[in-house]
């Protein structure tokens, strides 16, 4: 089951999604074989620290994340891709590394690739590394809000 804070929240706002289940996988390479999805339309969330503030990167699975041009598109004086120890605790209720790419619901900002909007439909971590949601990327940009930039090679 998605994180419950996920879950209300599509619920709340009347999204339709579709749980995928999978055998445990913690790459992104493991999660879209375990899943049969496309590294396309599968979208990891990586955790940035973007002036000393946490924030959250939202990209096709099978790229990374160019902290030199995230850094610069953001206006940021420093950006660094966060480590485990700085955001473990920022999401309760979720696995460590399988958050939802929903900065909105724990406080920070969101950046997504501007490529994920060439999916009709994305999928990503439900909070834990043996689910997956998958709902229309309008609805995923119409709830988050996040800032659509271009930051990868």
């Amino acid at each position: 089951m998605p994180s419950r804070k996920l879950k209300e929240f599509l619920d709340r706002n009347n999204i339709k999604y579709v749980s995928i289940q999978h055998s445990p996988a913690y790459t992104a390479q493991e999660i879209a074989a375990a899943a049969h999805v496309h590294g396309k339309q599968l979208a990891k969330t990586v955790v940035i620290n973007k002036d000393g503030n946490l924030a959250l990167a939202v990209l096709p699975a099978n790229y990374h994340v160019d902290v030199e041009i995230l850094r610069k598109a953001t206006g940021a004086h420093s950006l660094t891709i966060a480590t485990e120890q700085e955001f473990k605790d920022a999401f309760p209720e979720c696995e460590i590394g399988a958050m939802p790419p929903f900065g909105n619901l724990y406080g920070m900002e969101t950046y997504v690739e501007d490529s994920l909007s060439e999916n009709k439909e994305i999928v990503f971590n439900a909070g834990s590394h043996t689910e997956l949601i998958r709902i229309s990327y309008q609805d995923f940009i119409n709830l988050v809000k996040p800032k659509v930039l271009s930051f990868i090679k």
